[in-house]
């Protein structure tokens, strides 16, 4: 599996405590052509990248020694643009948030499946190598279009009126296609952080929003939940294979 863009196979440090899911995450990975180095702590793993270097890192959260989360904020410290995604218990929302929120690229929930790892890892390292867009370039997700230097949002070609909440909620989330956002994380880059927690009126918003930009609200394809955690908005791939199959 090669990175986006270049003829290099994607180099993966795969970093867990468990010899059987590193082994269940390398043998596929390895076969598919990316290239994977594992570390079974965190200390380890900082080393590595001391002296190696990856295109993405997949981080279990629950790990002896310095744990998943003191690894991140020490890798992110390190390589501020290198893909992190965290590797988590299908119970763990706290976990899912507190990382997100401390600088995680995305989650995979255990039990997971491999072609759910490959979609996450190519989507986090096509985001990680993309040229920094321009603040005032229009955002274009399958037929959703946003023109910020307007205000405007288009579906079709045709414009749809939002409120300024709503744009701005619309704004950040396609601006930040593929990634979690967590419910805290867009209320206060929306609201301000004295909102954080008011996740019930965020609600509402969202579903005002579907509304106007969904075919089928109640089976939305671009404004997604991720349950207990916040909203992703679908990346533009994703909307047009969809799009492309039906």
């Amino acid at each position: 599996m090669n990175a986006p863009g270049t003829g290099a196979p994607i180099r993966v440090l795969l970093v867990d405590d468990e010899p059987a899911i590193r082994r269940a995450l390398r043998t596929p990975l390895n076969e598919m052509g990316f290239i994977t180095t594992e570390a079974s702590r965190g200390e380890e793993a900082i080393q590595l990248l001391q002296s190696q270097t990856f295109d993405i890192v997949l981080l279990d959260i629950n790990m002896p020694g310095i744990g998943g989360m003191k690894t991140l904020t020490r890798v992110r410290s390190m390589a501020p643009r290198l893909p992190i995604l965290m590797l988590t218990v299908l119970d763990g929302e706290e976990d899912k948030v507190a990382a997100l929120e401390s600088g995680a690229d995305d989650y995979i929930t255990k039990p997971f499946s491999i072609r759910e790892v490959v979609a996450r890892m190519r989507s986090a390292v096509r985001r990680a190598q993309a040229p920094e867009r321009k603040e005032d370039a229009p955002v274009l997700i399958g037929d959703i279009e946003v023109q910020p230097a307007r205000r405007l949002v288009t579906k079709s070609g045709q414009a749809i009126h939002l409120t300024r909440k709503e744009y701005d909620i619309l704004y950040y989330l396609m601006t930040h296609a593929g990634r979690a956002v967590t419910y805290g994380k867009l209320l206060t880059s929306v609201w301000g952080p004295d909102y954080r927690n008011e996740v019930d009126y965020l609600r509402t918003f969202v579903r005002q929003l579907r509304k106007k930009i969904e075919s089928d609200p109640s089976n939305p394809r671009y404004l997604l939940t991720d349950a207990y955690v916040g909203y992703r908005f679908a990346e533009s791939i994703a909307v047009q294979q969809e799009q492309a199959a039906e």
